[in-house]
């Protein structure tokens, strides 16, 4: 069984199953926190070397109040013993997004995660937070423009490549496969640059059910894919 380098998932139905076992929504984000760390394990066993996790988005912020400052205290608390599940599962861990808009005690925990985990070599674990592709592109775009402006490079230098060096994503491949959990069928502005040869999973297991058996489903249905990258495959 081919094993795809980069995964991505986007973490749904949390509130759902939640609410499916007569639990507040908020213990359903507490119970999705905890199933990361064991997929975490559970894919590096299986090989994947990236893994890349859809944790608050920029359109999260709409949610109600209760539940974003129930979301902020459960990301506090995750950031810092995360720095101690890294080093035990020598996990680089990375997070992608815009965290200037996220309070400075997070941002310092972020920081502090990334730098005591950049020697670790492991699993690559990229969390998605205050994350959206269109803001995350804008803010690429923003970055390249002042580049050009001071002349740092030629308009004729501008390629695929050049562009993506301006991304949250830069030095990590694109995801050879997207799960989504919990039956939706929509990419939610998530990683949509990247996703461009990605291959597609929806399941409708919600997250805090999705196990190493739930995984493995994903992985044997990207094996029976024809990966043609727009060519011809031969016979």
């Amino acid at each position: 069984m081919v094993i795809p380098q980069h995964v991505a998932i986007i973490l749904d139905g949390n509130g759902r199953w939640a609410k499916k076992h007569g639990m507040p929504r908020n213990y359903g984000h507490t119970q999705g926190a905890k199933n990361v760390e064991t997929i975490c394990r559970e894919a590096w066993n299986l090989g994947i070397k990236y893994l890349t996790v859809y944790a608050f988005s920029t359109e999260n912020w709409n949610r109600p109040e209760d539940e974003v400052r129930a979301l902020m205290k459960l990301l506090r608390n995750y950031m810092k013993n995360c720095i101690k599940t890294a080093e035990k599962n020598h996990m680089r861990v990375r997070v992608i997004g815009n965290i200037s808009q996220l309070d400075s005690d997070i941002q310092e925990s972020i920081h502090k995660l990334e730098e005591s985990s950049k020697g670790q070599d492991g699993l690559n674990f990229q969390i998605a937070i205050n994350y959206g592709s269109r803001d995350e592109m804008l803010r690429g775009m923003k970055r390249m423009l002042e580049d050009y402006k001071d002349e740092k490079f030629l308009l004729e230098d501008l390629n695929e490549t050049k562009f993506e060096s301006y991304l949250d994503t830069r030095d990590i491949p694109a995801p050879d496969l997207l799960i989504r959990t919990s039956g939706e069928l929509r990419l939610s502005n998530y990683l949509l640059w990247q996703l461009a040869y990605s291959e597609l999973y929806f399941t409708e297991v919600p997250w805090p059910d999705f196990t190493k058996k739930e995984l493995v489903k994903a992985i044997e249905d990207y094996n029976r894919r024809d990966r043609r990258y727009g060519g011809i495959k031969e016979e």
